[in-house]
């Protein structure tokens, strides 16, 4: 069974970690710095007066004047979400993250451990502990264990058998399928409201009126694909910290400051002269919250000067004066070294390019990203039906 666990507005109750008080009172996260003013999750009380995620600012304050709106914490909701991965990891699940607060586990190789598949799936929801509210689903589909974790209850393990799926995700809404908003509104006002009025409808006719994403979100309210579970590899452990007296935000001392991390994080012996291949630079703002950065080299870097310049114009989108600055250094590489050959092969060069590249993407987004193109039904008059996008494994 693929399990799905699921934390609902986990950037939300990661900011409100520090404000364990406003949990209770009518709050949202406030839009990032710069982005386009849609406040994010919101707390249940806040739900009650009819505060919805995704609402404008102006409208949310009208629909609710005691409404506070709450600083994003990107750093600090990183750095939870990577513990509760840790000690769902350090239970035995292999665990493929997808995005903060949604994660997936296949239970086969624990079901033993654990004494069966529901006592697998409490283990991992005490993994995670009672303050998230968190919640598992678990189907043979990795669709359906994402709908039954939403559905489930805080704390509750959710089953749904195969034969039962489509029965289950028949009365479910659509925004579970991640359709676009004006997709979806153009469904809706077509009068399928419903996933199974969308399962129900042909799939040459959705493909035609709504496209790839269309045609994908039709396959999903089918059940979607069984898919396989991909373990992420465990990231580095190499990071620095420097705390300021007092907050700075003239450029020059940040630069400084900067190069300190880099030169203390590029010298540490956990790195063991490996490459870096991803960093990610975060900061403590003054009026609380934090920001945070990543970049990916697209050759791995070995040297401090090469990781200070690239992270230097990074420093010019904060958003406040920062009381601490931190560099991570989130993946670096296996090999400590380039070996060189005398007479390489004919293509050898384009396939280690190849592989770097894929390797690259991988870093800046995830597992999953890359994937080859499989021809199925060359004779289809579908196109979407032609082919199929593997995932990658090398």
């Amino acid at each position: 069974m693929i399990a799905c666990l699921a934390i609902p507005g986990f950037e939300l109750r990661a900011a409100l970690r520090s404000r364990p008080s406003l949990a209770l009172r009518p709050a949202a996260l406030a839009p990032p710095e710069g982005a386009e003013p849609l406040i994010g999750p919101v707390t249940a009380a806040a739900d009650q007066v009819g505060v919805r995620p995704g609402m404008r600012m102006g409208e949310a304050l009208a629909t609710c004047p005691k409404l506070v709106l709450v600083e994003p914490d990107p750093a600090g909701a990183e750095r939870d979400w990577e513990e509760i991965v840790r000690r769902l990891e350090d239970s035995g699940f292999a665990v493929e993250s997808t995005a903060l607060g949604t994660a997936y586990f296949d239970t086969r190789g624990v079901e033993r451990l654990y004494g069966g598949l529901e006592p697998a799936l409490r283990r991992a929801l005490a993994a995670v502990g009672t303050h998230w509210d968190a919640r598992v689903g678990a189907a043979a589909r990795r669709f359906a264990a994402l709908a039954a974790a939403n559905v489930a209850r805080p704390g509750q393990a959710l089953v749904v058998s195969d034969e039962h799926t489509q029965e289950f995700l028949a009365p479910l809404p659509l925004r579970l399928l991640g359709l676009e908003e004006r997709r979806r509104q153009e469904l809706e006002s077509l009068g399928v409201k419903r996933v199974g009025q969308l399962a129900g409808l042909p799939g040459a006719a959705v493909a035609e009126r709504l496209g790839p994403d269309g045609r994908s979100a039709w396959g999903q309210a089918r059940g979607g694909k069984r898919g396989r579970i991909r373990g992420r590899r465990p990231p580095a452990e190499v990071y620095e910290v420097l705390e300021f007296p007092e907050a700075v935000g003239n450029e020059l001392t940040l630069r400084r400051a900067l190069a300190t991390l880099v030169e203390r994080a590029i010298n540490r012996p956990e790195r063991a002269d490996r490459f870096v291949r991803k960093v990610a630079l975060s900061a403590r703002l003054v009026g609380g919250g934090s920001w945070r950065r990543t970049l990916t080299f697209r050759d791995p870097a070995g040297d401090a000067d090469r990781v200070r310049v690239a992270l230097g114009p990074k420093l010019n989108d904060l958003p406040a004066p920062v009381t601490a600055l931190r560099l991570e250094l989130a993946e670096l590489t296996e090999s400590t070294g380039r070996q060189l050959e005398l007479v390489r092969p004919e293509g050898a060069e384009l396939q280690t390019r190849l592989k770097e590249g894929l390797r690259q993407v991988k870093a800046s987004t995830g597992g999953g990203a890359v994937s080859s193109v499989v021809e199925v039904a060359p004779w289809s008059r579908i196109p979407e039906a032609r082919a199929l996008f593997v995932p990658r494994d090398d």
